[in-house]
């Protein structure tokens, strides 16, 4: 239930009293006061209610203290008060993700301030995605709910015509919370998974912003990786590749709807990332249906995605694509030009990297890479998965 709620109830609390920082340290004594009532008293009808009570209420004494002057309390009630009601508790979270990509905030901290304060996910987790030092992440969030407290900036959404410059900065924070639960193997359904949530504020922001293509493209491109969630393991959990699921798991009607959104977004004629990222994952999707993988477009797709996005995934998947077509040398040239800082620690270079190697008749490189790639991998079933094909390798 605290994971659930967490973002939800951070937000509600940060735009009353519109100090992030302190909203979570209100929260978390709630949480703390809450592990010692409710074993004695018995779970409340509506824990999200007692908890923001709680929040707030430690919010409103904070406040009092520190400011010593009568006149401020009116304002310290206006900010801080919210009406008592049994309705279901209003979703802030939007408005909050929004808030955490204003100009005032350093661009490197927007995206993992929306994933600490909205998606619940901590430091350290956002350090290893952003391939920096907990303690530099620590340091860079900190700074942010500092700037937004004493900058007093407006906790509401941005005018329309300001939202696109902001955009980004959002869809990178939900698309960073779908792959931490999908690396967890969440489950997409259940409320309180990351990937529940990333693809439920997609949908708000499609409703949104439905002129813009690029939300549309992100939530195509999660509906089409949860559609085959059900064939990424097998029998005693054994993980699958994607070039050898049984397409019949897959989810026909997350399909469907992706491609929809797909279509519908292509018609803006402005491709970003995510609808350069979700049109590729159609062709996969082509591939049951037309008995092959069209390498030719899948590459097309991402030459687009390398102009739009540059990134090292982006040319990663580039070079398999390359690899598989018939050009392993070119492929390998193209990850021997990443910046190493960036690939040191990424398990998929190193996959991508064995395979291109196999390709080019490189079994040393293949053989190492892989090694590599398995000391990199956390997951059991994908571990195990590895160390077949290292063996494969070490056999040919």
């Amino acid at each position: 239930m605290a994971r659930a709620s967490y973002g939800k109830l951070v937000a509600i609390l940060s735009v009353r009293s519109r100090d992030i920082a302190g909203a979570e340290d209100a929260l978390s004594e709630a949480l703390a006061s809450a592990l010692e009532v409710w074993p004695e008293r018995g779970v409340p009808t509506s824990p999200e209610a007692w908890l923001l009570t709680a929040a707030r209420n430690r919010l409103r004494n904070t406040a009092r203290a520190m400011m010593v002057r009568k006149s401020a309390e009116p304002e310290v009630e206006r900010r801080l008060i919210l009406p008592e009601t049994e309705e279901p508790l209003a979703d802030e979270r939007l408005r909050l993700m929004f808030i955490c990509t204003h100009p005032a905030i350093d661009p490197m901290a927007r995206t993992p301030l929306i994933l600490q304060t909205v998606m619940g996910i901590d430091a350290a987790r956002i350090a290893r995605a952003f391939l920096v030092e907990p303690a530099t992440m620590s340091q860079r969030l900190v700074r942010a709910k500092t700037r937004i407290r004493d900058a007093g900036l407006r906790f509401e959404l941005p005018e329309r015509g300001d939202m696109p410059a902001r955009l980004g900065a959002v869809l990178d924070a939900i698309y960073a919370a779908f792959g931490d639960g999908w690396d967890g193997l969440d489950h997409p359904d259940a409320p309180e998974a990351l990937t529940g949530e990333a693809i439920w504020l997609a949908r708000l922001l499609v409703a949104l912003l439905p002129e813009e293509p690029e939300p549309k493209g992100l939530l195509a491109l999660m509906l089409y990786c949860t559609a085959r969630r059900a064939a990424r393991r097998a029998g005693a959990r054994r993980f699958v590749p994607l070039g050898r699921q049984d397409a019949a798991l897959w989810d026909r009607a997350m399909i469907i709807e992706a491609e929809a959104l797909l279509a519908s977004a292509a018609r803006a004629a402005r491709f970003g990332r995510y609808l350069c990222e979700a049109a590729s994952q159609s062709v996969h999707i082509q591939r049951p249906i037309t008995g092959h993988l069209n390498r030719a477009a899948l590459r097309t797709r991402y030459d687009l995605l390398v102009q739009q996005s540059d990134s090292s995934g982006a040319r990663i998947g580039r070079a398999v694509v390359m690899a598989e077509a018939g050009e392993p040398r070119r492929a390998l040239d193209e990850l021997a030009h990443l910046a190493p800082e960036k690939v040191a620690r990424h398990q998929p270079f190193f996959v991508a990297r064995s395979r291109i190697a196999a390709l080019a008749d490189e079994p040393a490189l293949a053989a190492a890479s892989m090694t590599i790639a398995i000391a990199l991998t956390d997951d059991p079933a994908v571990r195990a998965y590895l160390c077949d094909q290292l063996a494969a390798i070490s056999r040919s």
